[in-house]
């Protein structure tokens, strides 16, 4: 295996952390490290997908785009695991708008040769898969977590899976990017966090919150942040879970 700088950065992301070192080696040298800035969109509904990306550090949201302009979050992407991908398995088109809410940086690959190498490859595919079976298990968690969960408890689940992907007790939110995780007006964000900040749980700051009591913020939270975390920790253990 390489173990140079370039490897080492690659290997922020954990799902790749997890591939055998022959298997790393095979697809290392066709990785590429980029920037994702905050607002970027790298896939609109229906255009089609040619990379899958493995961030690091960033954060990117798949929303369901409305007709009213308005738009709700269906999955969440960070160093656990890859966009892009689950979606070619059905078809090469993107299933919604791709958008970092998060800025930071990923490793990319062509699609056409990670899907080479998950055809010849068992270890690989087999890694592959099983994000695809935790990222599927996700995406139903926060389809029904939308559907019963009051904002202020689905707000708290956004904030702690953010500060866990980042490691960062000021979690780099802005109340816009909360509005499109949570489907919901920017007001709406800013009424739940200042209820949030009144009791204790968080300190608002420019472009960012910061965790002042993790432990409220959880018994705040909807089961589903402890439910998503289950699910990976299942089929890709520790993928996220916060470093120590």
């Amino acid at each position: 295996m390489k173990n140079g700088p370039k490897a080492d950065i690659h290997r922020k992301n954990r799902l790749l952390a997890t591939l055998e070192p022959e298997d790393f080696s095979w697809l290392e040298p066709h990785l590429e490290v980029v920037d994702l800035p905050r607002g970027k969109v790298l896939f609109e509904m229906g255009e089609p997908i040619r990379h899958t990306y493995f961030p690091h550090d960033a954060i990117v949201s798949l929303l369901t785009v409305l007709h009213s302009g308005g738009s709700v979050e269906m999955a969440v992407f960070g160093r656990e695991g890859a966009l892009g991908f689950v979606s070619a398995l059905v078809t090469r088109q993107s299933f919604g708008r791709y958008v970092t809410q998060v800025p930071g940086t990923a490793s990319r690959v062509a699609l056409e040769w990670l899907n080479e190498g998950v055809a010849m490859r068992p270890k690989l595919r087999h890694a592959m898969f099983r994000f695809t079976e935790a990222f599927l298990a996700q995406t139903l968690q926060i389809v029904a977590c939308n559907a019963v969960h009051s904002v202020e408890a689905r707000c708290c689940r956004s904030i702690l899976t953010t500060r866990d992907r980042t490691d960062r007790d000021d979690v780099p939110l802005t109340h816009e990017a909360l509005a499109e995780m949570l489907g919901v007006q920017r007001s709406t964000v800013s009424s739940v966090t200042s209820v949030l900040q009144k009791a204790g749980l968080i300190v608002q700051g420019r472009g960012a919150l910061k965790i002042t009591d993790r432990e409220g913020l959880e018994a705040t939270a909807c089961e589903c942040y402890h439910a998503i975390r289950g699910i990976f920790d299942k089929l890709l253990p520790g993928a996220l879970r916060p470093n120590r």
